[in-house]
């Protein structure tokens, strides 16, 4: 798995810095492993001064194995070097499940693919929703509160879902950077940054030159998509 050939990219990163984005893993813990293998190995044949290592949200639900990505996630977080910096951004999937584990619309969890992930922590999901959250690991359940919802680097911001035109990008809500689709999708205006997100999947990565969409739908049998960023370069790495 190497790196495809590179397109002008519609944003610019410092010198020195490369940053891979990952889009919706939703449980795809095999892709998920794979894809840090490439990252890794990219590194190790074009080694730079400094690398990030985004992954854009929607960790969980729906795939067969949530609970392996949060450890993935954690391995990764807990034995990361200087050189390379991973940063995992919270999703509308992980808002729900923190929603329903609080006990708050439980059922919109389980239609969206909850139960999966909770059988994936060994959780049978016709016990009370009050029991939950006393049978997941508290270093996942500490790991997914703390996830941030938006990241900056050079012309680039990476989030979840996107954002909403026309207003600026300080004053961004919540609900927008988690589950926005249209009226960003088919915005043609600048957004004060060259946006960077997953949660709208697509055959392939979309590039615009306000926004770079990288779920290519991995937990509907299609790819888990890297996005390579650096200098004025974009590539790609799947899985």
């Amino acid at each position: 798995m190497t790196l495809s050939a590179t397109i002008p990219a519609p944003g610019h990163l410092p010198s020195g810095l490369r940053v891979y984005a990952i889009g919706d893993i939703h449980g795809c813990s095999d892709q998920l492993a794979a894809l840090h293998r490439a990252v890794l190995a990219d590194l190790a044949a074009r080694p730079v001064a400094r690398a990030e290592l985004v992954h854009l949200g929607d960790l969980l639900d729906r795939g067969p194995d949530s609970a392996g990505v949060i450890r993935a996630l954690l391995a990764l977080r807990d034995t990361a070097s200087p050189a390379l910096m991973a940063i995992t951004l919270r999703g509308n999937h992980e808002q729900m499940a923190l929603d329903a584990l609080a006990g708050d619309e439980v059922g919109l969890w389980l239609d969206n693919g909850g139960a999966a992930t909770l059988s994936s922590w060994g959780v049978v999901p016709r016990l009370r929703p009050a029991a939950w959250a006393g049978l997941i690991p508290p270093s996942h359940l500490d790991f997914l509160r703390a996830l941030p919802l938006r990241h900056r680097a050079g012309d680039y911001l990476f989030v979840h879902a996107g954002v909403r035109p026309g207003v600026p990008l300080a004053a961004q809500t919540a609900d927008d950077l988690l589950w926005i689709r249209e009226p960003f999708l088919s915005a043609t205006e600048a957004f004060g940054a060259v946006v960077v997100h997953g949660h709208t999947p697509a055959h392939a990565p979309v590039v615009r030159a306000n926004r770079v969409g990288l779920d290519t739908g991995a937990v509907m049998g299609g790819a888990l998509t890297c996005g390579v960023f650096e200098a004025d370069r974009l590539g790609f790495l799947t899985a």
